[in-house]
């Protein structure tokens, strides 16, 4: 959602192609520091402290579904987005051309590009990637969705044209095709036999390969930076890759990612001088705003952060192995429009911003980042109203006793569990104002932060949750999020289908709404015309608004501190700062 995508702030693949689901804190992962540890032979100046709030859950790409995660700093894909301008810019290819009938793209490779581990990176690495790992139904990765056009949700050719040239092709033109470039380019000579061998199970052996107990050395990477040590619960070294394709970069020659589980205590850690960054979360920003000139730092601010947050509701009507995945009288709520909608203006968003924001951040009513200009600013969102969620509720036969406790028509006290990740001090104070908020509707809301891996189990495998706290990442091109709104989208996490490997669901029902916002993010991504591509956005917005799939809360504001001896930072709230990573100096 935060949400900050952790990849913006690091690298500059700028975007996070399929909208990572965060499970991370708001704030922190715009890199907050732990500054104490200076490792090795190195000087000060040659490594940069930075810090995380949980262990990475996989060193392979394709796997990964979560912040933070490497690979912003050890991967490029063919091309990139500038942050900053919006402009697409090369990097693994030097350049590209797209054909009159927009349906070729060809990408030229820049000459002599290597692995990290000397090997050469060749046309043949980018077949690999898309052909057998990106493109394989065997492989679940999130980004397919991405790549899908038109009605028949076809997928790109991507072939060989010489030594130096690969060729994509679609079927019809498809708006956001060149975005398909930024993927990052994986290792054939290494992960090759792995995509091709199947286990006992009959899944390819790449599910599991590149685990976080894969020794560092065998991690082989084309970015600015390779794994060099991983620490359980300690630390993340990387050391500058001696085959960056750019020579001599990055400047910096190592990079620490502490792993901090206290927000607390990197604040400490900041403070005392030791700290290269920290993000700025809403309770910090006074106090280190009075230190700003006496610490040496700078506190960026890049406006509305890209992403969004929101609670939602499952409305998944399935069994599996005959029992209900969702308790059947909650169902028959949770499927009530009026009931989310009732739901939506019980919140006071205002009040969180306040309260729980300290002013720093705005309301949100889309699934669209605030910043990207699809975003439909007209929308008459959810104001406050407890009287009319009242009135909501009331139609729809649910009834209040004489401690104005609600119930619905069958006689069923009205309450339902809430989870967020643990942890998170923003998101546990925003669940708790929600579960007094709704307290005022006569809601009972049974609220409970849980570990990180039980949240992620409950969302993907079990499907067993009432209501969830958290929020996705985002960016400009709206198609990023095609895997949320496709029904059978691998992050459509309110109406989830089954993941590959587990078992089958019966009843699954789909709404003729979550029909037609699928329908319109096709719609939207073949049409070529910028303003009649942002028309369709905008109806795509209204129905997600009217039906609340995610019924969404507040967008805080993009907020960084870095001590000034980093210099190079060109600071915004799809990039965060440190975007440019390979560009940064640390002077004496």
């Amino acid at each position: 959602m935060e949400f900050i995508n952790w990849a913006n702030v690091i690298t500059t693949e700028k975007k996070n192609r399929f909208w990572l689901l965060v499970l991370g804190v708001f704030f922190c992962f715009a890199l907050g520091a732990c500054g104490l540890l200076r490792l090795g032979n190195s000087s000060p100046d040659s490594t940069l402290i930075l810090s995380v709030l949980s262990d990475p859950k996989t060193f392979n790409y394709v796997l990964s579904k979560e912040a933070p995660n490497i690979f912003g700093l050890t991967y490029e894909g063919l091309i990139t987005e500038n942050p900053i301008t919006g402009k697409k810019e090369p990097q693994q290819a030097q350049s590209w051309n797209v054909s009159k009938d927009h349906l070729k793209l060809t990408f030229t490779l820049r000459a002599d590009l290597k692995w990290s581990d000397g090997q050469p990176l060749t046309v043949d690495d980018v077949i690999f990637t898309y052909n057998d790992i990106y493109l394989n139904p065997d492989i679940p990765f999130n980004g397919r969705d991405g790549l899908r056009v038109g009605q028949k949700q076809t997928l790109p050719k991507v072939r060989k044209l010489n030594d130096s040239q690969v060729e994509f092709t679609i079927t019809e033109p498809f708006a956001p095709f060149l975005d398909a470039a930024s993927y990052p380019i994986l290792p054939k000579h290494v992960l090759e036999k792995f995509s091709k061998t199947k286990g006992q199970d009959g899944r390819p052996l790449f599910l599991s390969v590149w685990g976080v107990d894969t020794p560092a050395e065998e991690i082989v990477s084309n970015g600015p930076y390779v794994l060099k040590k991983y620490q359980t619960s300690e630390r993340l070294i990387f050391q500058k890759n001696p085959y960056y394709r750019k020579k001599g970069l990055p400047y910096i020659q190592q990079v620490v990612w502490s792993i901090v589980e206290s927000t607390d205590t990197s604040l400490i850690q900041f403070r005392s001088g030791g700290l290269d960054s920290i993000g700025v979360s809403p309770d910090y920003f006074s106090l280190l705003k009075s230190e700003e000139k006496k610490g040496d730092f700078t506190i960026y601010n890049g406006g509305p952060a890209y992403g969004t947050s929101f609670i939602s509701f499952n409305l998944n009507k399935g069994s599996r192995n005959g029992k209900p995945l969702v308790d059947p009288i909650k169902s028959g709520w949770f499927n009530t429009l009026e009931f989310r909608q009732a739901v939506a203006y019980a919140i006071d968003r205002e009040r969180m911003i306040n309260n729980v924001f300290r002013g720093l951040g705005e309301v949100q009513d889309s699934d669209i980042s605030k910043q990207s200009p699809f975003y439909d600013k007209n929308l008459p969102g959810y104001q406050y109203n407890p009287s009319k969620a009242r009135s909501l509720l009331l139609s729809k036969g649910f009834k209040y006793n004489e401690k104005q406790e609600l119930f619905d028509a069958q006689g069923n006290r009205v309450n339902f569990s809430l989870i967020t990740n643990a942890g998170n001090k923003i998101r546990e104070a925003m669940g708790a104002q929600i579960k007094q908020d709704l307290e005022k509707i006569g809601i009972k809301v049974d609220f409970s932060p849980t570990a990180f891996n039980v949240v992620v189990d409950r969302l993907s495998n079990s499907l067993d949750w009432d209501c969830f706290l958290l929020g996705f990442t985002g960016g400009n091109e709206p198609n990023d999020g095609a895997n949320v709104w496709f029904t059978d989208g691998s992050l459509h996490s309110f109406n989830q289908k089954p993941q590959a490997g587990s078992a089958p669901i019966q009843g699954q029902v789909v709404s003729d709404w979550e029909k037609e916002i699928a329908r319109l993010y096709i719609e939207g991504a073949r049409e070529l015309d910028f303003d009649k591509r942002r028309a369709i956005y905008q109806k795509s917005q209204e129905i997600i608004s009217q039906y609340l799939p995610y019924i969404y809360l507040v967008n805080p504001y993009s907020m960084t501190a870095i001590v000034n001896r980093v210099k190079g930072v060109e600071y915004s709230a799809l990039g965060g700062g440190f975007w440019n990573i390979d560009q940064l100096k640390l002077s004496d």
